[in-house]
């Protein structure tokens, strides 16, 4: 029996609450999965991540293929195994990581050949290749490959990207095989036997900023028939409003009684706006990477730690916060820590910012459900206080520069769009 199912519950004003099941258990839906790239999200233990109520976390092929292996976490019976996380997820293409790789990699019909940014090694990462790795991996929910082009990409690359991208995703749905005992071909040509179900395959919607576009994508990838679909090219460098209207635009042509999923998005005022317009599901590095660099999210914005007035501040970093971090140390101590560089620090900050985001999808969740989402939507925003556009702008083409011509060492976490 295939073991994969949505259920759309309720919707009020373009907001969804769902239910998603997998083998490995259920996902209410508005739903945020943290980040674990290499098979571990930065800092925190998967019974950490349970406590803190994540149900779905996300891994990533680019990097779980060239490091340990592929072979390996088969030999150790999955990724769920290998990182001993029990619970759903969902594992990206690698397509965004290869694309980001700059001179490093080149695209053809074929697929993607790119350089390792470990060794220089040589890899050709093809749409077959590419549900081969992630059936190899076990994950319950699968990404085909697809092009990413940047957001400032002339309307001739959107279109290309966007066919590509078709043509792949067609291949890979052909790859893709819904069944309870093969999980897959393995890298060598051989079957796998496996008693467990199948994965569930997305498909992702490409079209860069064109409203047209977006749309020929979407119905295209509808058509080809997936389990969920996936909005790729998104907060890559374009101003908020821009990122809102697209979502808007291709969300009604997306099936009802399918799951959405806003790829590499994860800011609370991005999180909220985007549930508004229909968006079940989303992911991102940005709790994780600013934990390590001091700021922690509140309800009002976030704080930076290292600032002098959390030098003597005996309280917690937020009032009624349930976090593990909030309930048991005050801000000075956190101010303490960093200034200290104690790796204390970045777990702490990390687990407060991951059940913040956690609890706010709850919070998002019960208010579709008793029909109070359009004041709790208007609340948050009243008292939230986003980071400066221009000053994030800027950091994300620094950021997106930097993975275009990064070295081997600057590739520390290249595990998701920010």
């Amino acid at each position: 029996m295939f073991q994969f199912s949505f259920e759309l519950i309720t919707s009020a004003s373009g907001a969804r609450a769902g239910l998603i099941r997998t083998p490995h258990g259920e996902i209410p839906t508005p739903a945020f999965m943290p980040v674990g790239s290499q098979g571990t999200v930065k800092t925190v233990a998967p019974d950490e991540l349970k406590d803190l109520g994540a149900k779905i976390i996300l891994g990533n092929t680019y990097h779980l293929y060239l490091r340990p292996g592929v072979e390996v976490i088969e030999k150790a019976g999955g990724l769920h195994r290998f990182m001993g996380w029990d619970g759903p997820i969902l594992t990206d293409s690698g397509g965004f990581q290869v694309f980001s790789l700059g001179h490093l990699r080149r695209l053809s019909e074929d697929g993607a050949l790119f350089r390792s940014h470990i060794d220089g090694s040589e890899h050709l990462l093809t749409p077959e290749k590419a549900i081969d790795i992630q059936h190899a991996l076990g994950a319950d929910i699968i990404m085909p490959l697809d092009e990413c082009p940047p957001h400032d990409a002339l309307p001739a690359a959107v279109r290309s990207a966007l066919e590509r991208t078709y043509r792949w995703a067609e291949r890979c749905r052909k790859h893709w095989i819904p069944r309870t005992e093969v999980r897959g071909i393995g890298l060598s040509g051989d079957v796998r036997q496996h008693d467990e179900p199948t994965q569930a395959l997305f498909g992702i919607v490409q079209g860069g900023l064109d409203a047209a576009m977006r749309r020929e994508s979407a119905e295209g990838m509808v058509s080809l028939g997936f389990d969920g679909y996936g909005l790729g090219g998104l907060s890559l460098g374009e101003a908020k409003e821009v990122t809102y209207r697209i979502i808007e635009e291709t969300a009604p042509f997306l099936p009802e009684d399918k799951p959405r999923y806003l790829m590499g998005v994860g800011s609370p005022e991005d999180l909220v706006e985007a549930v508004a317009r229909g968006i079940d599901m989303f992911d991102c590095v940005l709790q994780t990477r600013v934990a390590r660099n001091g700021a922690f999210l509140t309800k009002r914005g976030r704080l930076n730690i290292r600032n002098a007035q959390f030098r003597e501040h005996f309280g917690p970093i937020e009032d009624g916060c349930d976090c593990y971090t909030c309930r048991h140390f005050t801000a000075a101590y956190l101010h303490h820590l960093f200034r200290c560089e104690e790796l204390l620090a970045y777990r702490l900050a990390t687990l407060h910012n991951l059940r913040f985001t956690v609890r706010f999808m709850e919070d998002m969740r019960r208010a579709i459900l008793d029909g109070s989402f359009e004041s709790f939507r208007a609340g948050f925003l009243h008292d939230y206080r986003p980071t400066d556009q221009q000053v994030r702008l800027a950091q994300k083409e620094k950021w997106v520069r930097a993975q275009r011509g990064r070295t081997v060492s600057s590739m520390d976490e290249q595990d998701g769009q920010g």
